[in-house]
């Protein structure tokens, strides 16, 4: 399904350019080294940019109900953010410093995750149109809402999407955008 996202002046301030640079749902999994899945975003700009009021939402691979977790501060100019979300019971490592906190539990597999200019949770499969205040948007393994003609790659314990040019390639298409590999979480330190 091709999504057309745009980016947003609602709640978040101005996000143009942020992009989802990292997506990881198989944290404390079994054979997962993670105990924590994460969402990780990058701004490939020559400014840092303010989250307030700004979020990231996730949803399951045909999911309707978006679960929302809201972001403050700012992304650093050419720099990372990184939003722990739930850990599982396995895993034995611990992310770095987050610079958010969340409580999804996501799937180790596939989904959607979309980066927001409020916190006003999304709705429906495919969430699209001016409403929705979508600075970006991905759909991984069996998505059924994705930029592009395609979703990016399905996941496992122990892969992650990666957005290709350490997050700085952006053609709105998942599936040209994102390659996977061992999950390797930045944040605004790094």
């Amino acid at each position: 399904m091709l999504l057309t996202v745009t980016s947003s002046g609602g709640g978040g301030g101005d996000l143009t350019g942020v992009v989802i640079s990292q997506v990881y749902g198989g944290g404390g999994n079994s054979g997962a080294t993670l105990r924590n899945d994460f969402i990780e975003l990058f701004n490939p700009g020559s400014t840092a940019i303010s989250l307030d009021g700004a979020s990231v939402q996730y949803t399951s691979s045909t999911g309707t109900t978006w679960q929302v977790t809201a972001l403050s501060g700012s992304i650093p100019a050419q720099g990372y953010y990184l939003v722990q979300q739930a850990a599982g019971t396995g895993g034995s490592q611990d992310l770095p410093t987050p610079d958010a906190i969340g409580t999804i539990a996501m799937a180790g597999a596939n989904g959607k995750v979309a980066l927001v200019g409020s916190t006003t949770a999304l709705s429906g499969a495919c969430p699209i149109g001016g409403a929705a205040s979508i600075a970006d948007f991905v759909g991984y393994g069996t998505a059924n809402c994705f930029e592009g003609s395609g979703a990016a790659s399905a996941l496992s314990n122990t892969t992650a999407a990666f957005r290709l040019g350490d997050g700085c390639t952006d053609t709105d298409v998942n599936s040209a955008d994102f390659t996977t590999g061992a999950p390797a979480p930045r944040n605004s330190a790094s």
